[in-house]
């Protein structure tokens, strides 16, 4: 017996290593330092973390099995590009996002300065006002990679709401 909910929650982690030489990119937004993360894209923590909460909520693969590092077409790409695929991908099974929760976990840099454009970033591609959006950001005090400044790591939880009239229903 299936039953039918008008939501689902779903929790998204990504962790990234600092490279020298690359633009440190979080939210689309690009944010000075003198190192960049490591990734086939633009490698935007943030926004990894993001998509792969919604595609857990959907019950769809996770972002590797639909942007594999393997594939170049996706080498250098704005993570924000990915999400626009990943938007369409839950609103095809009828989804629409109810609130986005994003914990940034780093040593460095302070994000805070840039927390009103990463949100107005995720606002627009995710198609939800700004007050729908929650961005975090705490350290590991000295603990860890993390601690150690060897990478950034996101955490995040979103709520996804069905839109009935575009659902797809097993009956």
């Amino acid at each position: 017996m299936s039953i039918e909910t008008p939501f689902r929650v779903g929790i998204g982690y990504d962790f990234h290593s600092f490279k020298k030489g690359r633009r440190l990119v979080l939210g689309g937004v690009e944010i000075p330092h003198d190192h960049g993360l490591k990734g086939h894209s633009d490698a935007d923590v943030l926004i990894h973390s993001v998509a792969d909460a919604l595609l857990g909520a959907t019950g769809l693969k996770d972002i590797g099995a639909y942007f594999p590092d393997s594939d170049p077409q996706y080498k250098g790409l704005s993570s924000l590009l990915i999400l626009e695929k990943v938007i369409r991908l839950l609103r095809g099974k009828g989804f629409l996002v109810g609130n986005v929760d994003v914990t940034v976990l780093a040593e460095e840099p302070q994000i805070q300065p840039h927390i009103e454009s990463i949100k107005e970033n995720l606002a627009r591609v995710l198609h939800v006002g700004t007050d729908r959006i929650g961005i975090k950001a705490t350290t590991m005090e000295g603990c860890g990679p993390i601690g150690r400044r060897e990478g950034i790591a996101a955490q995040t939880v979103v709520l996804l709401v069905q839109d009935w009239d575009k659902a797809e229903h097993n009956t």
